[in-house]
């Protein structure tokens, strides 16, 4: 996958719709995601199993415990509405979240989409290892650590919509972000709309 800028000739700057629409004009918002990124290892790396040691080692109980790193990372998620679609019809939520640094992120990221009511995810999904979760109103993604400053990254949930959806707009959708490199802080969840329509092309 395609890392994706965030910095403008005046230095960095928080995303906008501006800003995100002269993104995605140029190609960079939202890419098509065949493979990973090198850093994007979606897990991280299993801790030891302390209660194992080898001959002549110490006792587990004498080895220090693991910390986790973190870094000096702002994530941000960016606000994308899906493409309408029409009662009993498919669009795909673009959940996309940027670094704004000003360090490479150090522990992996969370990314949870939650869908308004009469709204159905349908894998396949990217990351391919997505789980739904919450009796299907919510699909958690999980990538790595690694992502650079001014770069962002884009998880792909499919859904489909209830036959039965009145046309119009469908609020009560939002993606969030959570890490332990920025655990507080602005920007970490935005909703989002689908337009219900008559057919897709509206």
């Amino acid at each position: 996958m395609e890392q994706h800028g965030v910095r403008g000739g005046a230095g960095r700057r928080r995303f906008g719709r501006a800003g995100l629409l002269a993104a995605v004009t140029a190609g960079c918002a939202v890419a098509a995601l065949a493979a990973g990124p090198s850093w994007a290892v979606r897990h991280p790396v299993p801790r030891p199993d302390l209660g194992t040691v080898a001959p002549g080692a110490p006792e587990a109980s004498t080895l220090p415990a693991v910390v986790a790193k973190t870094s000096r990372s702002h994530l941000e998620v960016v606000r994308i509405d899906p493409d309408p679609a029409p009662p009993g019809g498919a669009t795909t939520i673009h959940a996309f979240v940027a670094n704004l640094g000003p360090d490479t992120t150090a522990s992996p990221l969370t990314i949870t989409v939650t869908l308004p009511d009469g709204v159905t995810p349908e894998g396949p999904y990217y990351p391919e290892d997505c789980a739904v979760v919450s009796r299907g109103r919510q699909v958690r993604c999980v990538f790595g650590p690694g992502l650079p400053d001014g770069r962002s990254v884009t998880a792909l949930v499919p859904v489909r919509l209830s036959d039965n959806l009145p046309l119009g707009v469908l609020e009560g959708g939002s993606v969030e972000v959570r890490s332990a490199d920025d655990p507080g802080g602005r920007g970490h969840r935005e909703e989002f709309d689908i337009r219900v329509v008559e057919t897709a092309g509206d």
